[in-house]
């Protein structure tokens, strides 16, 4: 029942006569049962009904081939919307955008920007891609960097060398690379922590399990395990609780996104470092596409591409209040607050700088 009601999941809103709703398309990479996306998608929603907007969601199923399926779908179906909201999750970013030329439908980059090489090769042609309105990313990287540092802080003083084991996401997806490097920056400060291996565990639960049974036999002495999402951290954890290791006291994990279940194993001290934050961007995403709806200019600050501070620790009492937060569709925030509609030309969006305290 939540599968069907989560796919293609749109919103119509009454209007005053004439006016009509900005309509977005997102094509979200995540599978249509998966947390993480499923409340990114529902935070989205709750920005829409705030703003006046329609929205519908795809769900990708993290297949690149589906992913440019709907896209085509999307941009030369008989209702275009009028922005399409995707992720560069497995490099699909630079097809789509060639496929939006010519449609007159705008494009939003959320959570993976374009790399550095495919920006390079866009620019290079502009007459063969469509222009991006603009693009959300989150401090990945600072994240990778802090989640190992706070891990390591939390090791007895007299500790000797400490064996790391760390769980990646995909080679593929621009916020999984940054989060890998930012946990390698760290380990620069710390001589005494021996990284023994980065597996990449496809951001599955089950995948990072098995991976961990076999690198936990190869590594027994390990006491510190990295992962860049919850999933692969708790499937980690289970291998690491069924040899006998107790999570939080022998072993210290970590983790990033601020599902209900990662929020509740923070507050138990199973998971001993947890950052969340980032599944707002959409959200944001939203506010900014109503504006440019409405005339108004987003880059207000001379930029498009924009790396937002919502990746941030949270402790167990910001975890109890996020549960608390979780029950609401909207998560507590006020988006139409945001918009830079009524405001004078010197407004920036607060959120693009800090974390928006909710």
């Amino acid at each position: 029942m939540l599968k069907a009601l989560c796919q293609g999941l749109c919103l119509s809103l009454p209007l005053a006569a004439g006016a009509q709703a900005a309509s977005v398309v997102f094509l979200n990479p995540g599978h249509s049962d998966e947390t993480f996306w499923l409340d990114y998608s529902r935070l989205m929603q709750a920005a829409a009904t705030d703003l006046g907007m329609q929205l519908r969601v795809e769900y990708t199923e993290r297949r690149a081939d589906l992913a440019l399926t709907q896209a085509r779908a999307v941009l030369h179906g008989p209702q275009r919307p009028d922005y399409l909201v995707l992720v560069n999750e497995q490099y699909v970013a630079p097809e789509i955008i060639r496929l939006t030329r010519g449609t007159g439908v705008k494009l939003f980059l959320v959570n993976n920007g374009l790399t550095a090489s495919q920006a390079r090769s866009i620019q290079a042609q502009p007459d063969k891609y469509a222009p991006v309105l603009g693009t959300l990313t989150s401090n990945d990287e600072e994240a990778g960097f802090q989640m190992l540092k706070a891990m390591v802080g939390q090791l007895p003083r007299t500790s000797g060398p400490v064996d790391l084991l760390a769980f990646a996401g995909v080679k593929t997806t621009p916020a999984s690379q940054l989060r890998e490097q930012g946990m390698r920056r760290a380990l620069a400060d710390f001589p005494q922590v021996r990284l023994r291996q980065v597996v990449y565990g496809g951001w599955s639960r089950q995948r990072a399990y098995e991976q961990a049974q076999v690198l936990l036999e190869r590594y027994p002495e390990t006491r510190l395990v990295w992962s860049a999402n919850d999933q692969m951290a708790f499937g980690a954890m289970r291998a690491f609780e069924e040899a006998g290791k107790v999570p939080g006291r022998e072993v210290l994990f970590s983790a990033v996104n601020s599902s209900p279940e990662a929020l509740r194993a923070r507050i138990e001290g199973r998971l001993s470092v947890l950052m969340g934050g980032h599944f707002t961007l959409g959200g944001w995403a939203m506010v900014m596409l109503h504006d440019d709806a409405e005339g108004l200019a987003l880059d207000r600050d001379g930029q498009r591409e924009h790396q937002v501070p919502v990746l941030q620790q949270i402790d167990p009492a910001k975890a109890r209040h996020w549960l608390k937060l979780l029950e609401q569709d909207d998560h507590g925030i006020d988006f139409q607050r945001y918009s830079a509609e009524g405001q004078p030309s010197s407004y920036r969006y607060p959120f693009l700088t800090s974390p928006v305290d909710y």
